[in-house]
């Protein structure tokens, strides 16, 4: 398992408003990526050598089909923008979430602080930037599936994603299984689309005396095919149909119950915006 701990100290500076994008240059949430969405060290954040990615006519086709998209069935809500409930309250720039914490269109603090032994999920559409905001802010072990992917793109350079995709889906699971019985505070991606990895690390955070705790990235349709474009990969259409749908259901939960998301002990929603205004996710 390939795992990030960042090292840069928590920020928690007391400033009452706080910082948004520079002038001039986009927010790195928009951009897709903390560090440029076209160039990337491949195989992780932590080195390796520099890939390049570039728009193409295919990149193109494939964005066209995401954003005609796939009718969504079962009548499940679309992701809403408007905010669920105004949440506890932060000082100093620094938010110790329990409970719903619905922070879009809102201010947003500079530093999420956990206890020390919990566990953070990161959830949203493909493209939202959930890679982007782990790898930048995390103050804790990353268990991230996009590294698995990058290593073996590394080490299969020609075969299609298809074809190796289980080999990545068992890897991923096998290192979350190890960081989870090694105890310590954790930061996880969430493909959204299994409810079942969120129940199943709520109950063995619960056995081990610890709790989970949910960010999630509020994207738009468009801003996420715009995430998957910057980043250089696209999903399916029919794939991000099934994405939406599970955003979807997620927030109709949360709508409905006014709460956290089921088994977790918080939930803080972001958009895109105020995911670029995030600098620490921090356990103390």
């Amino acid at each position: 398992m390939h795992e990030t701990t960042g090292t840069r100290p928590a920020v928690e500076d007391g400033r009452s408003e706080l910082p948004g994008p520079r002038p001039g240059r986009p927010s790195e949430a928009a951009a897709g990526t903390a560090a440029g969405p076209t160039d990337e060290p491949a195989g992780g954040r932590a080195g390796g050598r520099r890939r390049r990615t570039e728009p193409c006519a295919a990149s193109s086709a494939a964005a066209a089909a995401l954003r005609a998209g796939v009718p969504l069935q079962g009548g499940v809500p679309p992701q809403g923008n408007q905010p669920l409930q105004a949440g506890v309250p932060f000082q100093g720039g620094v938010l110790n979430p329990d409970g719903l914490h619905d922070l879009r269109h809102r201010p947003v603090p500079t530093v999420l602080r956990y206890p020390a032994e919990d566990l953070v999920a990161v959830t949203g559409l493909p493209g939202s930037g959930k890679s982007t905001l782990m790898s930048r802010c995390a103050r804790a072990p990353l268990v991230d599936s996009q590294l698995v992917r990058e290593r073996y793109e590394e080490r299969l350079p020609l075969l299609p994603y298809a074809l190796y995709r289980p080999l990545v889906r068992l890897d991923h699971y096998r290192g979350l299984r190890r960081a989870l019985a090694g105890g310590g505070p954790l930061v996880v991606h969430d493909c959204g689309t299994l409810p079942w990895v969120r129940h199943w690390l709520a109950r063995t955070a619960a056995r081990q005396g610890r709790r989970l705790h949910l960010i999630l990235l509020d994207a738009t349709a468009d801003q996420a095919v715009d995430g998957q474009l910057a980043r250089g990969r696209t999903v399916s259409a029919h794939a991000f149909a099934r994405h939406r749908r599970a955003a979807a259901r997620l927030h109709a939960e949360l709508s409905a119950t006014e709460g956290p998301a089921r088994d977790c002990a918080s939930t803080v929603l972001l958009d895109r915006s105020g995911a670029s205004r995030i600098r620490t996710v921090e356990f103390v």
